[in-house]
């Protein structure tokens, strides 16, 4: 007997949302009323080469082929039908970066990732020029950067654009980028809704003074808003995700956006005063603004919601890397005793312990750095763990201190936000790193000051909400209606989600204030370290 989930599959209403995270390539597909119907995924890691973070495209066309067909056996086993078609499909990625393409659409240079902070000179250089923090990882910070080296791909390059954009082209033969994830390409004007005019226009002739003969508005891809119909999958984009055949060609794309914008939907935080922490490799906070800051500031990237409204988002290249490396370590030693964990096990019985440490890391310090950290200024990173020598030393304020280490450099550029007079109601936390219930959501209540909220809403992360966004455009473009996301967010989506909000304890928020004054004061020995190593 046909179920409701498997006539809206049958019948093309089903959704497919697709997210290329860093350790994760995550395929999810939703209903009309955005329930999860089924998930995929394929992990995947980056790797350092020639001293530049990058993937393979080859790990991308294998990744993703890998995350759909997870999904087609899930809805043939949980729903008893074949996924041929669909109603709706997006793509996300994480933000940043370069893809470098020619005419053909071939790749120029390897994929060179957010994770690289090789562009200090380029980003000095159009900081000054455009009065504006241009972020080391921004693809104008690569272009440029590039042009300054004196690279031999330039004469070739077509399009510079990201690994979503790179992906949604590949299905689409469309280049274009929702503007949120443009917004980490280049700066936005919020009231155009694309590239900031006058600034392409500065940037123009910095880049040509450097030796750049292309023309910036050729080569940057085109702006869309959420809800916009950015192409239809094509019938070589069908076969690249389902070498099988049996998926369809024909289906809208909505514009392909960025993790920090699929982490706002995912969370419903595209209103002022909503913010939202995202926590995996890196870590980073999205406040969405009332208006504009009074100066730029180097600790905060000025970016957009995927509708195109102005957010301030603290962004940290280090995130939980250090704390999965240190729960590895500890599973071993289970292991080795003769009592192994699962890896759920390991971080729940860890997490839990840091509840009982001491409110201010009782004298340990960690720095969680395995790659550079533009917002305490430095190009590179190792990751150290130092005590003074009378503090205790025990597993709960240990384990308290690495997950501080997680939340220390947003701290510091939340406190930027703090003194332009930046004010939030509620900060929406969701990645692995929340996956123990009500710890480091404490932790990070603590060090922000702030209630954080977590629930269930966003438990398939970016993917879930790229596949929103991608059901917008479908509704969209079916009723012709010019619907509001955040509308359509909060009536169509959030109605009724449960969300559980801590507020944060004083005692912890007085710990964590001292343990960041020791923090920065120790980071001479971060920098020693990667001088002399």
């Amino acid at each position: 007997m046909a179920t409701q989930s498997s006539t809206e599959i049958t019948e093309g209403r089903a959704v497919l949302g697709i997210e290329l995270g860093s350790t994760r390539i995550k395929a999810v597909l939703i209903g009309p009323d955005h329930r999860v119907l089924a998930t995929g995924g394929h992990t995947w890691e980056n790797q350092l080469v020639d001293r530049l973070w990058t993937y393979s495209l080859d790990d991308v066309r294998t990744g993703l082929q890998d995350a759909y067909a997870q999904v087609a056996a899930a809805v043939r086993s949980e729903h008893g039908v074949e996924l041929t078609r669909l109603a709706g499909l997006g793509v996300s990625a994480m933000m940043h970066g370069y893809l470098a393409l020619d005419a053909d659409g071939e790749l120029l240079v390897p994929f060179r990732t957010w994770r690289n902070t090789h562009t200090g000179q380029a980003v000095e250089q159009l900081s000054a020029a455009l009065d504006f923090n241009v972020p080391h990882r921004w693809s104008i910070a690569h272009l440029h950067q590039a042009v300054l080296d004196g690279e031999e791909h330039l004469p070739r390059l077509a399009t510079a654009t990201t690994l979503a954009g790179y992906v949604h082209h590949v299905l689409t033969g469309e280049h274009v980028l929702g503007v949120g994830d443009a917004s980490g390409v280049f700066p936005i004007d919020s009231a155009t809704g694309t590239y900031d005019a006058e600034r392409l226009a500065t940037a123009q002739r910095v880049l040509a003074e450097a030796g750049f003969a292309g023309q910036l508005t050729d080569v940057l891809p085109q702006v869309l808003p959420a809800g916009e119909v950015a192409g239809h999958l094509t019938e070589a984009g069908a076969r690249l995700l389902d070498p099988s055949g049996a998926l369809q060609a024909g289906a809208p794309l909505c514009p392909p956006e960025g993790d920090a914008g699929t982490g706002m939907v995912a969370t419903g935080s595209v209103a002022p005063r909503t913010g939202n922490v995202s926590a995996g490799t890196s870590i980073f906070a999205m406040v969405v603004l009332e208006g504009p800051l009074s100066q730029v500031h180097r600790e905060l990237d000025l970016v957009t919601t995927p509708a195109g409204d102005p957010v301030a988002m603290v962004h940290c290249n280090n995130g939980a890397s250090e704390l999965n490396a240190w729960a590895g370590l500890f599973g071993q030693f289970a292991a080795a005793a003769g009592s192994p964990l699962d890896d759920g096990a390991v971080f729940r019985t860890l997490f839990e312990a840091s509840l009982d440490g001491a409110a201010d890391g009782g004298g340990m310090l960690a720095y969680n750095y395995l790659s550079g950290e533009p917002i305490t200024d430095l190009e590179e990173g190792r990751p150290l763990f130092l005590r003074t020598p009378g503090s205790p030393f025990d597993l709960p304020t240990f384990m308290r201190t690495q997950i501080y280490a997680a939340f220390a450099t947003l701290r510091i550029g939340m406190d930027v936000l703090t003194a332009e007079g930046v004010r939030l109601e509620r900060m929406f936390a969701h990645g692995g790193v929340f996956g123990t219930k009500g710890v480091a959501q404490r932790h990070l209540a603590a060090a922000i000051d702030t209630p954080v909220s977590v629930g269930d809403v966003a438990a398939e992360g970016g993917a879930w909400g790229i596949a929103v966004l991608a059901a917008f455009t479908a509704v969209r473009d079916g009723s012709g209606e010019q619907l509001e996301l955040a509308a359509y967010l909060d009536e169509a989506v959030f109605a009724g989600a449960q969300l559980e909000t801590l507020q944060p304890d004083p005692d912890d928020v007085a710990g964590f204030d001292a343990y960041l004054r020791r923090y920065v004061a120790a980071l001479p020995v971060e920098r020693a370290a990667v001088e002399h190593s």
